[in-house]
């Protein structure tokens, strides 16, 4: 019996060891497919600076959900978040295994502020730096190597409609 005894505290133990100090485990999953819902045009002095297929995020099921456990995104391509309102917002990366640019958008649909380079699989808060209605998540970099700034504006099409 002290056998039995020693080996499950053993155990408790071991399962004890992996506590908050631990790294976070993201999943991925491939079988994730990008979903073209239509296309958005980021825009500066009223000519187009370059379009990307979007998926739309206009649930709260699909807003919450948004690019997690996603491992890549096609070249050209991002999400869009609409919200019914315009508010403070603030999105985290836990459970999303890309490193992203996130483009808060106000309602007049310019760009209030871009965190580019996000964590991977972080819990730390990524606040909007005022209102914003929309939100526009693409890979890490691509705002750079595109040019996109605050201020600039975005405009959609979606598929059907």
């Amino acid at each position: 019996m002290r056998h039995l005894t020693i080996a499950f505290l053993m155990l408790l133990l071991a399962g004890c060891s992996a506590g908050s100090d631990s790294e976070p485990v993201g999943e991925t999953d491939p079988d994730i497919p990008f979903r073209k819902d239509g296309t958005l045009s980021f825009e500066r002095d009223g000519e187009i600076i370059q379009t990307i297929a979007i998926e739309v995020a206009d649930t709260d099921s699909s807003r919450t959900r948004g690019l997690m456990q996603r491992p890549s995104l096609p070249a050209d391509s991002g999400m869009l978040f609409i919200f019914p309102d315009e508010q403070q917002r603030s999105f985290w990366m836990a459970n999303t295994p890309l490193s992203l640019d996130i483009m808060y958008v106000r309602a007049d649909s310019s760009i209030l502020s871009i965190a580019r380079y996000t964590t991977p699989f972080s819990a730390a808060d990524i606040p909007s730096e005022g209102p914003a209605r929309f939100v526009v998540e693409v890979v890490a970099g691509y705002s750079d190597s595109i040019g996109i700034t605050e201020g600039d504006r975005v405009s959609w099409t979606l598929e059907g409609g």
